[in-house]
């Protein structure tokens, strides 16, 4: 197998969400890196994290990286609103809520029909990437072979909600906010106090503590440092598509449908992958208790912590190279097993 590279765009059709609505002429942009084998069974779908494109999450590919394309094909998935695949703020009548349920739904029929594949080798997933990963094994149990779930949980604990509602209220007291996740234009104030929130959950009070983000990252002062990798990140994004994503995130719950009726128990139990838990030690959102609670009920799961003071960048280390060898030697094990 070589190590081509390829992006598409999958075309869904009228696409019915879950919790009602419809997003019209959907479409799912994807970005697959290796090839697919004859047996068709080396597929190592990658789901994006919240408000990241596909571009943002190639670093970890590569032959001496975290996920190998000379073995695996991996396809990164953009979710809906992530300013490629379809979204809130560039599709007209988007429905109230698109649900983490309806991404993997919408990239069953992709690894499906576009690319024949019956069983995946694994979902490998960050953040939001994560609890889509678990989403797909509760969903898909036949069908998935191992969740790596990185710094992501089954279930959208309480406090993590709390951190959710402060950006999701932020957005909507912008004088531009229309109403229901809407903006007449882009709301400059309101997204600047959004990633000063951000900035203060994304990363530890350890990490802080010991200058970090001026010894490791390079700021000159903590000013530049919310200036460049916080507010201008996400001067990226649409502020539609953040509300949009971050309802997402609130609502996540793998047990919150017909199937499971929202026994979250029940979901776990249901799992059949090999599921691989690395919370971050020090993540303020998605904790090592959340992690810890659900793997009693995992018939094949185990848990191995990040020992990091990286908060919740630890699971995704651009610019980390301890946490990222933890995550590679991890990750490759894990799909040797």
């Amino acid at each position: 197998m070589g190590s081509q590279q390829q992006t598409g765009a999958f075309k869904l059709g009228d696409f019915s969400a879950e919790k009602g609505g419809t997003i019209e002429d959907a479409k799912l942009v994807w970005q697959s890196h290796g090839a697919l084998n004859a047996a068709r069974d080396n597929l190592i779908l990658y789901p994006s994290s919240y408000s990241a494109q596909h571009q943002d999450m190639s670093w970890l590919i590569g032959d001496d990286k975290i996920l190998d394309p000379s073995r695996w094909f991996i396809v990164i998935t953009d979710m809906f609103s992530s300013g490629l695949s379809s979204g809130a703020a560039e599709t007209p009548n988007y429905p109230a809520l698109v649900t983490l349920a309806d991404n993997v739904r919408a990239q069953h029929r992709l690894v499906t029909e576009q690319f024949g594949v019956k069983r995946l080798a694994a979902v490998y997933g960050f953040s939001m990437g994560a609890m889509q990963a678990y989403h797909w094994a509760a969903l898909y149990p036949e069908m998935v072979e191992r969740a790596i779930v990185i710094c992501g949980s089954a279930r959208t604990s309480t406090h993590n909600k709390v951190f959710l509602s402060g950006l999701l209220r932020t957005l909507e007291a912008a004088p531009e906010h229309q109403g229901q996740g809407r903006f007449s234009s882009e709301p400059k104030l309101a997204l600047k106090a959004f990633s000063h929130i951000y900035a203060g959950w994304g990363l530890s009070q350890d990490f802080y503590r010991a200058d970090l983000h001026r010894k490791a990252l390079g700021a000159p002062d903590l000013d530049s440092f919310l200036r460049t990798d916080w507010v201008e990140r996400f001067s990226l994004r649409r502020a539609a598509n953040l509300y949009a994503q971050a309802l997402a995130w609130y609502h996540g719950d793998i047990s919150d449908n017909a199937l499971y009726g929202g026994d979250l128990a029940r979901a776990l139990r249901a799992i059949r992958a090999k599921v691989l838990l690395l919370p971050g030690e020090t993540d303020l959102y998605f904790r090592v208790a959340d992690n810890a609670a659900e793997l009693p009920h995992l018939a094949k799961g185990e848990l191995k912590p990040v020992p990091s003071i990286w908060g919740h960048r630890a699971g995704n280390p651009s610019t980390n190279p301890e946490d990222a060898a933890f995550l590679q030697a991890q990750t490759r094990a894990w799909l040797q097993g």
